[in-house]
């Protein structure tokens, strides 16, 4: 019954297995439902500081921010790709750098030089093992974390872009489409747009009435403030969204562990039963025949 014994064995593994994979299911689920509260606290903020921006933006069109003028002079852009500190989430991070290193990908054979910000251990250590230039780092960021800790790195790239270094920035995340669907995304962070803005609803959209606001000190200044951080609350509701997608895609593969762990736990159960059932059948028949030669 030696063959037995290593197929017990066998499935008590995959049991233990099984346990480990059904409680991180039950914890990603947890906190997958105070992601998507924290994910949707931060839309009004960012959708009534859009409307402002577009606001001063249309009321003052002889107004020439830098950060609402596309330019290709630097011959260099910036990514901000978000991804997560830990694994376990299926396809969530790969998905996302695949789309990311293809983006760069084009924008390296129009002759532009990658700069590259990471906020998460795996886009970390992702392009340093690739050989990028990663220049600004936050690992760490969870849900409990303070919000400031993303402005160093997102100020230091505004402020690149603002001295005529940088064409563009790009911002990489994962977008929240519902708990079974995240999806990849690459889109503009700098220059900003002016018009319609992600994930905004009617209340963001310019109506049919415009209204002009005193400006101290000057319109320019104002709009200039307000495009920063108008960027710093796309970030952050990036990265909480980015968090959304983590707890949703690991509940999912979780669940997809479990469920298979409990397939092969019944394919090793059906094993053992044949093996123990052979082992019976010889015994038998190595009795009947001593007792036939007897």
């Amino acid at each position: 019954m030696a063959v037995g014994k290593e197929i017990r064995t066998q499935i008590r593994s995959v049991q233990n297995t099984q346990k480990i994979t059904a409680a991180m299911e039950m914890v990603a689920a947890s906190k997958l439902r105070r992601s998507q509260e924290r994910m949707n606290s931060a839309r009004p903020y960012a959708d009534r500081i859009a409307q402002v921006m577009r606001h001063i933006a249309h009321a003052q069109p002889e107004v020439r921010s830098p950060f609402l003028t596309p330019r290709d002079t630097a011959g260099k852009v910036a990514y901000l790709v978000v991804t997560t500190d830990r694994g376990l989430c299926g396809g969530l991070n790969t998905n996302l750098l695949r789309a990311t290193v293809l983006h760069m990908k084009e924008q390296s054979e129009q002759g532009k030089a990658i700069e590259i910000a990471a906020i998460g251990t795996k886009a970390v250590s992702f392009f340093r093992r690739q050989g990028g230039d990663v220049n600004y780092v936050v690992n760490g960021f969870g849900e409990l974390s303070d919000p400031t800790v993303l402005h160093g790195p997102v100020a230091a790239l505004v402020n690149e872009f603002e001295r005529g270094e940088l064409d563009a920035i790009y911002i990489c995340r994962n977008h929240f489409v519902n708990t079974m669907t995240q999806r990849p995304e690459v889109t503009p962070l700098v220059p900003v747009s002016a018009g319609a803005s992600e994930g905004e609803g009617a209340a963001g959209r310019i109506g049919e009435y415009i209204w002009d606001y005193i400006y101290e000190p000057d319109a320019e200044t104002v709009l200039n403030l307000i495009i920063r951080r108008y960027i710093d609350s796309r970030v952050y509701r990036s990265v909480v969204e980015n968090i959304a997608c983590e707890m949703a895609a690991r509940m999912v593969a979780m669940k997809a562990a479990s469920d298979n762990a409990g397939e092969l736990i019944n394919e090793l159960q059906l094993a053992y039963n044949k093996a123990r059932q052979a082992a019976i059948t010889q015994e038998i028949a190595e009795i009947v025949g001593g007792a036939a030669a007897v």
